[in-house]
């Protein structure tokens, strides 16, 4: 069994390796006070074997993380970190997204007698698994919320399908020996040898039982204790940082905060002989044990488009050919091309259908002609826009509706091989008949396959400096003085040279408001210097950082296989929608396509305006968005 914990004075002769294995990075939100790729470059620069990113019942910073791995070599392990109710105890609540203890002082959002775990995947199968753990526990629950519990049958089959991963329970909250040796016995007849208790030694006051109790509790149940860190930021001088974003997530003033704060500044990337100094040596050996089980990275993903569209007994390649010309004997008819589609359009169609073959975007063609072609089915209006009007393959499937051999256009623009990025074809639908566009979508492919992107909503300099200038208990007048004084979204520094304006500003309105009368108003007590600069320095060491998850406008990712053993999906605030876990911008860098379905109110008011001609005009037929002409013809009297 492990020996007894050394003194924090016992210095090693040499720096060990060490692996940390719980580490929560900004999309933990309001729980994590350092981006993922400041955690990555930290940990490759303080020498570290490998990293965690296990966020709060999230995947939604590891691409993030992925990407800074790859430029600094460090090998990046992929987990979440999770907050469990037991119903015998707590009543088995929902937490919230960010529930994850903080500063080794317990489960403060989670029900009592709660317990964190940390999961992460082993390999390709376990990364699945954990995808659709965390979208079992996120669909059950309102959006930014989760509901995990661990007492009853479906629970434990839930937790039983991550036989894949390593687990590592986190018993430093306030749980007694009895439970916690109920769940560790459980849990091990569940995962075997890839079950560990994780032992953070974060110095808090009450350390030094805690880590009493771990012994006892790996002596008695036989699973073997594993450092881990329960990092927050990457250095120790984010400490400010985090406490402020506490006092946001509390919805309370810093110095309201008490023993929600952290006690000390311990949960950040520690040097390895920092961590010689509280751990010893097997527990330090146990981190390089998991990380070499865990051998899963995002470049294993194999996206796989779906191939409804594919026409029976036909390939992608052969059935956009088909659907393309018979869109080409469409748009040049007989009557006006009696020698059949032009030389120079075949030419161009030749020359995009090779390349799409090349870089095998097929099926995202075929997909969104699907969708075109059933919204005017529907009689809904509906136009591509963008680079697409480039192709001349998008105007024979009827995506778009200008003719690019009329105009010199670079096809380029649109796709290239090159550039090497997939292409982007923004379809706009009458805003007031887009949901039905969109509920053929989750018809077709279903809920496990199909669910939009989500956008991450990251602070600029008005909201870092109002949630900051509250949580500091800044004056609420020179709070929104000073976010009038940065020019809204287009704004993205805060700019400190302004505060002199906004002070000067509130001043002016308190002289107006009190007049030339007797000066009985309250007036408005400025914090001091160093209070007000360091409003101005956390808010912009808050800038970019993400502060809660949205759901993109309209982008679909869709899927051949669930969609879950990919990518988490949660519930959005919207009925009837679902999003990933992951930002638009993610999707190039782990290779999943997007398919555009967008609204736009201007189509509706087109759609109206063609149904008026064509009943003024008494025509034969509808007319057509293709219908109006490139010249209109002078009104006659």
């Amino acid at each position: 069994m492990p020996a007894p914990l050394p003194p924090t004075s016992a210095i090693p002769d040499a720096d060990p390796a060490y692996a940390e294995l719980h580490c929560l990075s900004s999309f933990s939100f309001q729980h994590g006070a350092s981006q993922p790729d400041e955690l990555v470059e930290r940990a490759a620069a303080l020498g570290y074997s490998a990293l965690a990113i296990t966020d709060a019942c999230s995947v939604a910073g590891v691409v993030q993380a992925h990407e800074a791995a790859r430029r600094c070599g460090l090998k990046l392990l992929l987990g979440a970190t999770f907050a469990v109710s037991r119903s015998g105890v707590g009543g088995g609540g929902r937490v919230n997204r960010g529930s994850a203890v903080d500063g080794g002082a317990g489960l403060e959002e989670a029900p009592a007698g709660g317990f964190g775990a940390i999961v992460l995947a082993r390999n390709l199968q376990g990364w699945g698994q954990l995808c659709q753990f965390i979208t079992a526990a996120r669909r059950r629950a309102p959006k930014g919320t989760y509901h995990l519990g661990w007492d009853g049958a479906q629970e434990q089959a839930l937790w039983a399908s991550l036989r894949d991963c390593e687990v590592l329970l986190d018993f430093s909250s306030a749980i007694n020996m009895e439970a916690a040796y109920a769940v560790s016995i459980c849990a091990k007849a569940t995962f075997g040898q890839n079950l560990w208790l994780a032992v953070p030694r974060l110095l808090g006051p009450d350390d030094a039982v805690q880590q009493h109790r771990l012994q006892q509790l790996a002596r008695f149940s036989g699973v073997p204790l594993v450092a881990a860190g329960g990092v927050r930021m990457h250095v120790r001088s984010r400490k400010p940082l985090h406490d402020v974003l506490t006092a946001v997530r509390l919805g309370a003033p810093v110095a309201q905060c008490g023993v929600a704060l952290q006690p000390n500044a311990e949960a950040h990337l520690r040097s390895r002989a920092r961590l010689a100094a509280l751990y010893p040596p097997d527990l330090l050996a146990h981190t390089l044990v998991v990380a070499q089980r865990c051998q899963f990275g995002l470049d294993e993903l194999r996206y796989q488009y779906p191939m409804e569209a594919v026409l029976p007994g036909h390939t992608p390649a052969q059935t956009l050919r088909q659907y393309t010309e018979q869109g080409a004997a469409v748009r040049y008819p007989p009557h006006s091309h009696p020698d059949g589609t032009p030389p120079a359009v075949l030419q161009q169609l030749e020359h995009e259908l090779a390349l799409i073959a090349e870089l095998r975007y097929e099926m995202y063609f075929l997909t969104v002609h699907d969708l075109v072609r059933f919204a005017r089915s529907q009689g809904i209006l509906c136009q591509g826009r963008g680079s697409a009007a480039n192709s001349a393959v998008c105007y024979c499937l009827g995506i778009t509706e200008v003719d690019p051999s009329r105009s010199n256009l670079l096809f380029e623009r649109f796709i290239s091989r090159e550039r090497d990025e997939p292409p982007d074809i923004d379809v706009d639908f009458e805003h007031q008949r887009r949901e039905e566009v969109i509920q053929y979508i989750y018809t077709k492919y279903g809920r496990e396959r199909a669910a939009l992107t989500a956008t991450v909503i990251r602070y600029r300099p008005r909201s870092a400096l109002r949630d900051v200038g509250r949580a500091l208990e800044i004056p609420e007048e020179l709070i929104s003085a000073m976010a009038r004084e940065h020019p809204g979204m287009y704004s993205r520094a805060v700019l400190q040279e302004r505060l002199q304006n906004a002070i000067q500003k509130i001043a002016a309105c308190a002289r107006l408001a009190c007049g030339n009368g007797p000066k009985d108003h309250e007036e408005i007590v400025l914090p001091d210097t160093r209070r007000l600069q360091l409003w101005l320095d956390l808010a912009t060491q808050l800038q970019r950082f993400p502060r809660h998850l949205g759901q993109h406008v309209g982008g679909f990712v869709l899927t051949q296989g669930p969609l879950t053993r990919l990518v988490p999906v949660e519930n959005a605030a919207m009925a009837e929608r679902s999003i990933i876990q992951w930002d638009k911008d993610d999707l190039d860098a782990v290779g999943l396509l997007k398919v555009d379905v967008l609204a736009l109110g201007m189509l509706s008011a087109i759609r109206r305006c063609l149904e008026l001609i064509t009943h003024w005009r008494n025509l034969p037929s509808p007319m057509r968005l293709q219908d109006v002409p490139r010249k209109t013809p002078p009104l006659t009297p």
